[in-house]
């Protein structure tokens, strides 16, 4: 594949030029080398176009500014979805994988006005009672027990046996989840983030949700899901539904996925692994690096203009998708080249706007206590794999590792609660797997751990 300097032509790929298609997003060569794809679609512009899925066309924002632009202007831009032209006239096709992404749901990601302050109000309100000491002590344990399902190996694919477990277990203790009901949303999230057997995930998760809620309201807790269904804004049964499901799938999937990447990045750039160019950086600053240079949710935030509009030169039409790259935008030439040291926090990771993420302290919280845990416990831990060789999970949304292997002195395990320990409660679906293989047997995904830490 050329590097993204050299572009007489699209990038393997992508349709010729004059086919009125847009860039796929949703091929291995999208997933082996985003970049070049974002460099391609800067020579439309501020945004240039591209396939969701198969059908599915969008405009990608690839420029900064415009996407501060986009992000900050909900009286132009709007994210309903509903007023999503070729959808209402028939032209997508129903069983496209990215179609449930994008769908109008009552929460507050997809209203706009009036109806997304009552949405908003509801969520932050509900965040801000959570209690970060007990999240902190969550954190701890989960990241302990799982750790010791693999200390006395010496080996670990720091994916599957740890990221992609941590913040699903935190986040449905969070939520109140039963074991069963645990299992279940982790593995219909990820089959909808990954685009597998989308309806029968929505369909599963819906479901599922329904349980959970007739649970809390019967044996309302301390948690997330109760103090929705108590907030004073009386969210219905169906907008819980919508708000619960956004909030643990753009919860736990984005962590997931930026703890991976920061351990990517700690275990194989000298300036976080100590090598000969400097001394080892702190894991705040290896996690502002990937949000800045491979943020966890790549291509996101639909918006739709309410009429014809003139972004810096690239029309868009009212009533067709328009979505921003944070990956794009992040890595914009026109920004100064030392815009990680001049503000941190500039980057678009989180988003923008009135529809910037409300969960971005806490996914930051685990984040850090997670991957500070792990190198704590295992501190000589390195990739038993050239970082060239590893790949990426396809799909247009996410940036996300299939795998990362990796390898480490055998240690004895340290219990805090008790000495007894299942003998191997990893059950967590994997991208890299065929569906079958993906999916948890009721109650394996987190019931181990429970039954540990209840002794």
């Amino acid at each position: 594949m050329s590097s993204p300097s050299e572009f007489p032509s699209p990038p393997p790929g992508c349709p010729a030029h004059g086919s009125g298609r847009g860039a796929p997003l949703y091929g291995p060569e999208f997933a082996a080398d985003p970049n070049a794809y974002y460099e391609y679609l800067r020579q439309s512009g501020p945004a240039g176009p591209v396939e969701l899925s198969p059908g599915v066309e969008a405009s990608l924002v690839t420029d900064y500014a415009a996407a501060l632009h986009v992000l900050q202007n909900p009286e132009t831009f709007v994210r309903d979805s509903r007023h999503w032209r070729a959808f209402n006239a028939g032209e997508i096709p129903l069983d496209s994988a990215i179609l449930p992404m994008m769908l109008y749901r009552p929460n507050a990601l997809y209203s706009d006005g009036a109806e997304h302050m009552r949405h908003r109000q509801a969520v932050t309100e509900t965040f801000a009672r959570i209690d970060t000491h007990r999240v902190s002590r969550h954190v701890d344990r989960v990241a302990d027990y799982l750790i010791n399902q693999v200390s006395g190996r010496g080996r670990v694919d720091l994916i599957a046996d740890y990221a992609q477990l941590v913040p699903p277990l935190v986040f449905n203790e969070l939520f109140g989840c039963p074991p069963d009901v645990g299992d279940q949303l982790v593995y219909s999230i990820s089959c909808l983030m990954d685009g597998i057997e989308t309806d029968k995930a929505m369909e599963s998760l819906v479901e599922t949700l329904m349980e959970l809620i007739a649970l809390k309201r019967a044996q309302p807790g301390e948690d997330i899901t109760s103090w929705l269904m108590q907030h004073p804004s009386r969210l219905t049964d169906e907008e819980l539904i919508s708000e619960i499901m956004t909030l643990i799938g753009g919860g736990a999937e984005p962590t997931q996925n930026l703890i991976g990447n920061a351990l990517r990045l700690l275990l194989s750039d000298e300036r976080y692994s100590g090598g000969q160019h400097g001394a080892s950086l702190l894991v705040e600053d290896a996690i502002n690096d990937v949000l800045w240079n491979n943020p966890p949710i790549a291509n996101w935030a639909g918006h739709y203009p309410l009429y014809d509009v003139d972004l810096s030169g690239t029309k868009l039409n009212a009533g067709e998708p328009v979505l921003i790259s944070f990956a794009a935008a992040n890595s914009d030439p026109s920004l100064s080249t030392s815009r990680q040291t001049l503000s941190k926090r500039a980057h678009l990771a989180w988003g923008a706007g009135p529809h910037a993420c409300p969960a971005k302290d806490l996914a930051m919280l685990i984040s850090v206590l997670t991957i500070e845990k792990l190198l704590n416990r295992l501190p000589d831990v390195e990739l038993s794999v050239p970082v060239e060789s590893l790949t990426w999970r396809q799909g247009p949304l996410h940036r996300a590792l299939t795998a990362l292997p990796a390898r480490f002195t055998p240690a004895r395990r340290v219990n805090p609660v008790n000495t007894q320990f299942p003998a191997d409660a990893r059950s967590a679906p994997t991208s890299s797997t065929t569906e079958q293989q993906r999916r948890p047997p009721k109650g394996t995904f987190w019931s181990g751990f429970l039954s540990w830490w209840k002794g």
